[in-house]
């Protein structure tokens, strides 16, 4: 049995059907990527996953448990942690206690969610940046905060959002670093990135997506090489490149 698999998951908005009956399955310890045009659909299938979203149809399965129907803090609590392309830290607050805010999910004191913030603080990176507040940080610091405070639930998978969006070459290296990092910590991701570099670097298998519907899955070379793919989003550049 797979450790995550979404079944015909399909959500409308009106007439218009934002995700089409898609499926496809995650193993554990795997990182799955998620590619697609803008709109094609990525981020409203991980708003349906949280359950942001109610599915207009399928099913949702975790752990050999079916999770469709939950709200958005079981889900959490039950292991799904996310970040959201556009990152929205508590701004007033510092680094440090936007962690905790996340950690008291399992923490059932105030000392309890401060180890565990620490420990992300420093898991992550930002040690240096703890005590600064949110709104004064770089994208590129506002990106690992996002990620600290998700991992902060204690996921045992994690949803990424274009976590590489907005970084210069360096910064996305160090991207890729922490996101094998966590992987190699036992996190299952699921990642959803339009920077080619970073997708096709570490995903072990991709899903591509286009008008909500399914067109490829497998490993990065194998979508990468697909005449759908190339068509509808990477174009024949891609192909040339590669």
């Amino acid at each position: 049995m797979a450790y995550f698999r979404v079944s015909d998951i399909t959500k409308y908005f009106g007439g218009l059907a934002a995700v089409n009956r898609v499926t496809f399955q995650v193993e554990q310890g795997q990182i799955y990527g998620l590619i697609g045009p803008n709109g094609s659909g990525k981020t409203t299938i991980f708003n349906l996953i949280n359950a942001y979203f109610p599915l207009t149809h399928g099913e949702i399965f975790f752990e050999g448990q079916m999770i469709s129907g939950l709200k958005t803090y079981q889900i959490c609590r039950r292991g799904i942690g996310r970040t959201f392309q556009v990152v929205k830290p508590l701004k007033r607050m510092t680094v440090m206690d936007n962690v905790i805010a996340s950690a008291f999910l399992h923490s059932r004191t105030k000392s309890q969610a401060v180890d565990l913030a620490e420990e992300m603080i420093e898991f992550c990176g930002l040690v240096p940046h703890k005590l600064k507040l949110a709104k004064s940080l770089p994208i590129a610091s506002r990106k690992r905060l996002e990620i600290t405070r998700a991992l902060a639930t204690k996921p045992k998978l994690l949803l990424l959002d274009e976590t590489a969006a907005g970084l210069n070459p360096h910064e996305m290296d160090e991207a890729i670093g922490l996101i094998k990092k966590i992987r190699d910590a036992g996190v299952t991701i699921i990642i959803v990135e339009h920077i080619m570099k970073v997708i096709m670097t570490i995903s072990d298998r991709i899903l591509a997506i286009n008008h909500g519907m399914a067109i490829a899955e497998g490993t990065p070379s194998e979508v990468a090489s697909d005449p759908e793919v190339i068509s509808a989003y990477l174009g024949e550049d891609f192909r040339a490149e590669s």
